[in-house]
């Protein structure tokens, strides 16, 4: 199996026709992703690599059937209503792919989500990629890239930083370790599915054996992972590798969720509590295909 998306999975891409959308289209739909249409207000009828464009997406949905996924890739500022417009029309996932979407906006969105039994990636994420299945967002870079250095196994990779969740994946495939299920949960401060959802969702996940986690400074998300083990809520082998250990307090790490205030979210605090219920915290993420190995015998 694999979380979130699969091969059958219906996708469809918001802002299909912008330079990003078309790329990432190229992309999603050469490695096998189901995509159904595109959605750019004032463009439909056109196509992009085979795929019909619509006006919107409760037109899409009309045309082409239910939805499942939307992929969202337009400028910031709009992304609020692209998502809004998405969930009204039924769709129940969304990945939201730019950065710097305000703040507001992203917590509005999760209120919509909420009520309407929605869930969100991101923002700022590059994405999700179920080996051999489906990729949404831009993981890889190109699909022929993609399925060499991602290989369908045992492994669920969960990440908050982009070219981690590439690194991670890639080295546990140079070591013969495939994976379930690729992750980037967003840089941002305010996420839809964090770390601790995705590792819930791993859980039910009969594919997933263990689980390699790359957390960072700022916020709560790998505590709140802590939490899940130490209730039994999470029961598989987590590895974790927590960046910005060299990070002083109010010292922004990478991008705008990886901040210390004070002792609230710093690297000690983390490393300590996933230590205290059992996490495998490594220093390395070259350590990780290696502590992967010894788990899975």
């Amino acid at each position: 199996m694999a979380i979130l998306v699969d091969e059958k999975s219906r996708v469809i891409i918001q802002g299909i026709t912008g330079r990003e959308g078309m790329a990432r289209a190229q992309l999603m739909k050469d490695y096998g992703t189901n995509v159904v249409a595109g959605v750019t207000p004032g463009r439909g009828g056109q196509d992009v690599y085979g795929i019909p464009v619509y006006d919107s997406v409760e037109e899409s949905w009309e045309k082409q059937g239910p939805i499942d996924i939307s992929v969202i890739f337009i400028p910031a500022a709009l992304v609020k209503n692209a998502a809004l417009e998405a969930m009204a029309a039924g769709v129940k996932l969304l990945v939201i792919v730019p950065d710097r979407v305000p703040i507001y906006d992203v917590l509005e969105i999760a209120r919509v989500a909420k009520a309407k039994g929605a869930r969100f990636v991101g923002p700022n994420t590059l994405g999700l990629l179920s080996p051999g299945k489906a990729v949404l967002g831009m993981i890889g870079g190109r699909a022929q890239r993609a399925r060499e250095w991602f290989k369908p196994g045992a492994i669920g990779v969960s990440s908050r930083s982009g070219g981690m969740t590439s690194a991670i994946s890639y080295y546990l495939t140079q070591a013969g370790l495939g994976q379930s299920s690729i992750i980037h949960v967003g840089g941002d401060a305010i996420v839809g599915l964090s770390h601790p959802e995705i590792m819930e969702l791993f859980e039910q996940d009969e594919q997933t054996k263990v689980v390699a986690m790359f957390g960072e400074i700022g916020t709560t998300q790998e505590e709140r992972v802590a939490d899940l083990i130490e209730a039994h809520s999470f029961t598989k082998p987590l590895i974790a590798f927590i960046g910005g250990k060299a990070a002083k307090s109010g010292t922004r790490f990478s991008h705008a969720g990886a901040i210390v205030e004070g002792t609230r979210g710093s690297y000690e605090t983390k490393v300590k509590r996933l230590r205290d219920v059992g996490a495998h915290v490594v220093d390395s993420i070259f350590d990780i295909p290696k502590k992967a190995k010894e788990l899975l015998k």
